[in-house]
């Protein structure tokens, strides 16, 4: 029977993810409206791309700066603080939506404000988690945080297309205000224990704020196993990136519209089922052999939906991808967590943000150019069409399934090349805990030393 967590630590935490879920749903009920607004005013998949393109770059650019924020600061205020801002960007948004002069570049400039935002508050948001949970349940609870971006996917969509008939997009924006400000109440709620701040590396020349952004930067490459970890995830990161642009076309290739919204639904259902199924289970105890023993079902996956022009074989691919997303991702945050210490556990998030995620803009911009190149050789008399059309098929929308194909093989051999490295494999056994033991208690802190000055930027 699993152990349950102390209450006093369960209450904190719950009371935290809450917040940031009723967040998360509000945020996808505005993404999902002001996607049917560019659809309905431009009909280029272009332009809706360049959202994805706007939302993932401040995280690249701000990243480093951001951890060193995050450790600089109170976790909790820098979330509240996070919050009011995407709510002053969503505002804006507003005004310029009910005067009637919001255009497409201002749409741009406002999605990449608000991903600045939680740029910041991301790292804080898993800085904080090691800080209310005890290490044995912090696998559950990275299984919780992803419950959160998979309850969106499906209610989110849900609740947006039956109210935005009535409520319009300004309607919808209008709600995911009032989530932000819900999450930002729930954080006044909580008391988070201090940390103690690492010390910042003399750098004669450089400004502080760049100094204390470096040391995520150094933690890491003292590390040999972490940096396998990043370079690891950040292939997965470039393929399953991939597969989230190139869904949609595959899709719309041999089937319509009803036929897409049931893939993502399924998709999304496989999403929360993997969400719950780690929340209850925490994971191996091993956590790198859950990254390393689940991995190769994500290539499995990509060479299920490759199989055939199928919507079934489609749902049953997506449904096994993103059953195991969150499966690795709270294994991988777990070892992180557990890692890493907590004076810097900040700048470590979201340096490591920056290198593993940096290759998901790469395959935004890349996947559907490269798509349609293969396409013509996958048409009937194409290049490739009499031999690996006999697997996969030819025709319209074969193009994409190829490069399914060649990402699933890709997917298993990253796997098996984790295996047989050893700094990978072996993380767990060569990197000592950072963190102890002992349970944390809410409001107290091991090691506190006195709050610091006004910080020198």
């Amino acid at each position: 029977m699993a152990e349950r967590m102390p209450e006093g630590d369960w209450r904190n935490f719950a009371l935290l993810w809450l917040g940031q879920v009723v967040s998360m749903l509000g945020s996808g009920l505005t993404g999902f409206g002001l996607g049917v607004w560019v659809f309905e005013r431009t009909s280029s998949v272009a332009d809706f791309t360049l959202i994805f393109v706007f939302g993932a770059l401040p995280g690249l650019f701000l990243g480093p700066l951001v951890g060193a924020l995050v450790d600089r600061w109170d976790r909790r205020w820098v979330m509240i603080l996070a919050d009011l801002g995407a709510v002053l960007a969503t505002v804006a948004l507003v005004i310029q939506l009910v005067r009637g002069q919001l255009e497409l570049w201002q749409i741009y400039v406002i999605v990449a404000v608000g991903a600045s935002c939680m740029t910041l508050q991301n790292p804080a948001f898993a800085a904080t988690v090691p800080l209310l949970i005890p290490k044995k349940h912090l696998g559950r609870a990275s299984g919780m945080m992803q419950l959160g971006p998979a309850a969106s996917r499906i209610l989110a969509p849900l609740l947006a297309g039956a109210l935005m008939p009535i409520l319009h997009l300004q309607g919808l924006i209008a709600i995911d205000v009032a989530t932000f400000l819900f999450a930002a109440v729930t954080l006044l709620l909580i008391r988070l224990p201090q940390v103690p701040r690492a010390a910042v590396p003399a750098g004669a020349g450089r400004p502080r704020l760049v100094r204390e952004a470096l040391v995520g930067l150094t933690y890491i490459k003292e590390r040999p196993g972490l940096v396998s970890l990043l370079l690891f995830f950040a292939v997965l990161n470039l393929l399953f990136a991939s597969s989230m642009v190139l869904t949609t076309p595959l899709v719309l290739s041999f089937a319509g519209p009803p036929q897409l919204g049931i893939v993502l639904a399924v998709a999304s259902a496989g999403m929360l089922a993997g969400s719950i199924v780690m929340s209850v289970w925490g994971g191996p105890r091993r956590k790198m052999l859950g990254i390393l023993g689940f991995a190769p079902l994500l290539g499995a996956s990509f060479l299920i939906i490759a199989a055939r022009p199928s919507v079934q074989l489609v749902a049953l691919g997506t449904f096994a991808l993103f059953f195991v997303v969150p499966i690795i991702n709270g294994c991988d945050q777990a070892i992180w967590q557990t890692k890493v210490e907590r004076g810097v556990l900040g700048r470590v998030f979201a340096m490591a943000q920056l290198i593993s995620q940096f290759t998901a803009p790469v395959a935004y911009l890349a996947a559907g150019p490269l798509s349609d190149r293969l396409e013509p050789m996958m048409r009937p008399g194409g290049a490739l069409a009499g031999g690996l059309g006999s697997w996969i098929g030819v025709g319209p929308g074969r193009g994409i399934a190829l490069l399914y194909l060649v990402m699933g093989i890709l997917l298993i051999g990253a796997a098996l090349a984790g295996f047989a490295y050893p700094r990978l494999r072996s993380l767990e056994d060569e990197l000592p805990d950072a963190m102890p033991d002992a349970e944390p208690q809410p409001g107290t802190a091991e090691g506190v030393l006195p709050q610091p000055a006004a910080a020198e930027a």
